[in-house]
Order: C-alpha cells, then sequence, then structure tokens
C-alpha cells in the first residue's frame, strides 16, 4: 500500500500509547508486531517515541503523565482546525482537557471527553500528518468507541465532526453503529457490554490488523500480555480484544477481503 501523506478532517490518523514503563511496552510490541521504535532525542518532547513498520510511521510511544494514570491507547482525528473543534465539544456537551496546544512544527493537538467520558484528541497537522500505514499487518486498520450511552454518542459526534451514522448488527446479534465520512465506513461504535466493570467510562478502542487473528492473540499471551475478548467473527472481520504487560486495550483484527 502506498505511504499515507494525509488525511480529511474527521477521520481517525493517529493513535498513540501512553505507557507506565516505555521499556516492557517497547519489547512487547516489538515482539509482536515486528515495530521498530526511536525516540525523540529532544528533552522537551517528553520522552515520546515513534513506531514504525517497514520504515513507515505507525503509532506513537510515551509516558503517562502522572503517578494514578494507567496505560492507555489514545486515538487521535485530523482535523483542520483545532480550535473550532474545541467549540463543538464545548457546545455539544463534552470537555476540554488539554489544549488546543502547538506541538513544536508537527502540529497542533487538543485533547476532549465525550459526555460520557469517552477520550479522544484531534490533531491538526503540520509537519507530522499521522499514520503513513494503515490497513495491513501490524498497521491501524479501524477504531471503535465502545459507548455507555449510544445515542447521546450519535448525536455528539455528529455535531463535532459532522459524522453520519449507519446501523448495523455486530457480533451476537448486538446493534452497532458506523461512522461515516462521505459515505464511508470511518470507524464505529458498539455498545458497552457486561465485559466492561460497572464504573468504566465509555472508551475509544485501537484495532491492528495481524495476519492471523488467533495467532496474534497466542502471541500476545507468551509475551506477557492477555486476552480479554478471544477471537470472534465481526462483519469488519475476525478480532480479539486484549492488553499488554502494563494493561493498556487494544484489539487486533484479521479484516475481511473485500469484496469482488
Amino acid at each position: 500500500m502506498p505511504t499515507r501523506t494525509g488525511y480529511k478532517p474527521g477521520v481517525p490518523c493517529w493513535v498513540d500509547l501512553a505507557s507506565t514503563d516505555l521499556t516492557v511496552s517497547v519489547s512487547f510490541y516489538q515482539a509482536l508486531f515486528g515495530w521498530q521504535v526511536a525516540f525523540d532525542s529532544c528533552a522537551d518532547a517528553g520522552g515520546y517515541g515513534r513506531f514504525t513498520q517497514r520504515g513507515r510511521l505507525v503509532a506513537g510511544i510515551g509516558p503517562t503523565f502522572g503517578q494514578d494514570r494507567p496505560s492507555v491507547w489514545n486515538t487521535y482525528f485530523s482535523t483542520g482546525d483545532a480550535e473550532s473543534v474545541a467549540d463543538k465539544v464545548k457546545e455539544a456537551g463534552g470537555r476540554v482537557e488539554v489544549g488546543p496546544v502547538q506541538v513544536f512544527d508537527e502540529g497542533t493537538m487538543a485533547v476532549f471527553q465525550d459526555p460520557a467520558g469517552a477520550s479522544f484528541t484531534v490533531w491538526e497537522p503540520m509537519r507530522h500528518h499521522g499514520a503513513q500505514l494503515l490497513d495491513e499487518p501490524g498497521a491501524l486498520c479501524w477504531s471503535e468507541l465502545a459507548s455507555r450511552d449510544p445515542m447521546e454518542a450519535r448525536t455528539f459526534y455528529a455535531e463535532v465532526f459532522g459524522w453520519g451514522v449507519r446501523g448495523v448488527t455486530g457480533t451476537a446479534g448486538v446493534e452497532c453503529t458506523e461512522w461515516l465520512a462521505d459515505g464511508r465506513p470511518i470507524a464505529g461504535m458498539a455498545p458497552m457490554g457486561d465485559r466492561f466493570p460497572p464504573q468504566a467510562p465509555s472508551q475509544w478502542l485501537v484495532f491492528f490488523a495481524v495476519a492471523d487473528c488467533e495467532v496474534a492473540a497466542r502471541l500476545a499471551e507468551r509475551c506477557g500480555g492477555k486476552v480479554l475478548l478471544p477471537p470472534r467473527d465481526a462483519p469488519m472481520g475476525r478480532y480479539a480484544v486484549l492488553t499488554d504487560p502494563r494493561a493498556a486495550v487494544f484489539a487486533v483484527m484479521t479484516p475481511r477481503p473485500p469484496r469482488a
């Protein structure tokens, strides 16, 4: 697949991991996906690094800020105007957590929470446009919101990003949502089920493509991770929900081949 050089507004463009132990996290994802990593030597970068697959950017990694903050994967959505998105978030009932703030000459970021507590980030690009590889083994292939209130989320994200919605039938007949940009699915949403603790807020989940979902799940366990949801079929492909050794949740998926 050609290298990605840009994203339309509202489309997932980047993911990064905030980790409580960078050494452990790097070793795990190198073993699981074959990623390489390089950290920024500038002290002002705060220990931020970038994972690559075959020389192309696929994800970021950095330390958590605060001793009580858990390891977590963060989802970024592209925008041409982070300030405008911040205004829309507040008007739609969400909350601004960070920014907007310019990150050197890379771009401008802002971190928000939707009304049900799901954290997400927007990225207004300058030099850095986002992931350079998608939908191939070891690269981001899908983003999905597990929501406490799907109807409220439909309204909120439509107001913030202008997304369209389409109802789809998910695993075990659960009614799910596809988020649409220009009529094309760019992310999904499913209601939070019993596998989530009652106190857990809504949350975005990142999916990385793998050649074989079962093999990837077993390898994750051998490398110190856990399987939260064993491999199963969904409309987008066969997937499993995992944690890394520092308890950051993510998913792996073997996407279904496109219809002829």
